[in-house]
C-alpha cells in the first residue's frame, strides 16, 4: 500500500470549564486527507479547498506534524499530501487539529502502525504549536482517540478516555475571525482562589455527569467562570444564544475552543433542532453570516476511508 485516505473530525475543546484539558470529537464536519508515499525525499502539499493555506511543509500544520514523525523514524523517503478542508480555519472547532491529527494517523497506518495513539498526539502537537504558539492537546487527543478525553497532564500526555451518554450537539459558527493566539493572549495570568474552586468543582461535576449519564449534572456543570467572561465579549450574540438555548431545553454550552463557534449540548434531537432554530434566528437578526452543524459525539476519531 502506497497511499491512504482518512477523514479527520472537528472537535470541541474546553467544554466550558475544562480549559486545555477536555476535548470531544464530533461526527461532522470532517476534513479529507490523502497521503501518498514517494521515493523522492521531502513533503509536498496540495490543497483542494478554497482557504489558501500554505503549501510549504515548514509553514503548514500537517507538514510540520508529519515531519516530526518522519524525523523520529529517520525516514528518508517522502510523502505527498492532498487535503480537502471542510472545517474552516479559525472556526474554533479544531481545524488545525484535524490537519495535524489526520496526517499522523494516516502516516502511521501507511507505515504499519509503529506508533501508539499517545505518540501520535505528541507528533501532532508540533502542528498545533505552529498554529497557536502552544503545545496543547485538547483538540488533538479527541481527534485521534475519538469520543471525550481528559488530558490530565500535557507534559506526559496522560490522556484518559471518558464514556459519554448519547448527546446531540448544536454548533453555530459566526463568520467572523478570532485568532487562537490572540484569544489566548487576553486570558488572565492569575485567577482568584474562589474562581478556581468553582472551576474545579464544575470540571469534577461534568466528568461525573458524563460517567453516570446524569444529564442534569452535566447541565449544571457546564459553567466557566474564568475564560468565558473574557472571550465571550469577542463574540456578538453570545449571551442571547446561551439564554435562548437554555430556554428551549439545552443542557448547556458555551464557546468551542477560542471561538467564534458556540456549542450547546442537548439530551434529545428535537431539543437540538430547536436550539439550532434559535441560533439561526439570533444571527439573522444580527445580520452576521453563519454556518450551523447538528451532530453527535464522534466515537472513532480519525478514520481510514
Amino acid at each position: 500500500m502506497n497511499s491512504i485516505k482518512v477523514k479527520s473530525p472537528a472537535t470541541l475543546s474546553n467544554l466550558c470549564c475544562g480549559f486545555d484539558i477536555l476535548g470531544m470529537a464530533l461526527k461532522d464536519p470532517f476534513d479529507i486527507i490523502e497521503l501518498i508515499s514517494k521515493e523522492e525525499p521531502g513533503i509536498s502539499i496540495k490543497h483542494i479547498d478554497g482557504y489558501g493555506l500554505p503549501s510549504d511543509p515548514k509553514e503548514n500544520i500537517a507538514g510540520v506534524a508529519l515531519q516530526a514523525m518522519m524525523d523520529s523514524l529517520h525516514y528518508t523517503k517522502g510523502f505527498e499530501i492532498i487535503i480537502e478542508k471542510n472545517i474552516k480555519p479559525g472556526s474554533g472547532i479544531g481545524s488545525s487539529a484535524a490537519s495535524a491529527a489526520g496526517i499522523v494517523v494516516a502516516a502511521n497506518e501507511l507505515l504499519n502502525r509503529p506508533f501508539t495513539k499517545q505518540q501520535l498526539v505528541s507528533f501532532a502537537m508540533e502542528g498545533e504549536l505552529l498554529a497557536s504558539g502552544s503545545r496543547h492537546a485538547d483538540n488533538l487527543a479527541p481527534c485521534i482517540y475519538g469520543g471525550l478525553v481528559l488530558i490530565r497532564d500535557t507534559q506526559t500526555l496522560d490522556i484518559i478516555e471518558i464514556k459519554t451518554p448519547p448527546l446531540f450537539i448544536t454548533i453555530i459558527h459566526p463568520q467572523i475571525e478570532i485568532k487562537t493566539s490572540y484569544a489566548r493572549s487576553i486570558l488572565p495570568k492569575d485567577i482568584p482562589l474562589k474562581s478556581a474552586v468553582i472551576q474545579w468543582a464544575n470540571v469534577a461535576g461534568l466528568i461525573s455527569g458524563f460517567l453516570c449519564s446524569d444529564y442534569q449534572l452535566i447541565g449544571r456543570s457546564l459553567q466557566d467562570v474564568i475564560v468565558e467572561p473574557i472571550r465571550s465579549k469577542l463574540i456578538p450574540g453570545f449571551d442571547e444564544v446561551k439564554k435562548k438555548s437554555l430556554e428551549v431545553g439545552a443542557l448547556g454550552g458555551g464557546i468551542s475552543g477560542s471561538g467564534p463557534s458556540l456549542f450547546m449540548l442537548s439530551e434529545t434531537l428535537s431539543v437540538a433542532k430547536q436550539v439550532e432554530s434559535e441560533m439561526k434566528s439570533i444571527y439573522n437578526n444580527l445580520g452576521i453570516d453563519y454556518k450551523t452543524y447538528l451532530t453527535e459525539v464522534g466515537q472513532n476519531g480519525v478514520e481510514v476511508i
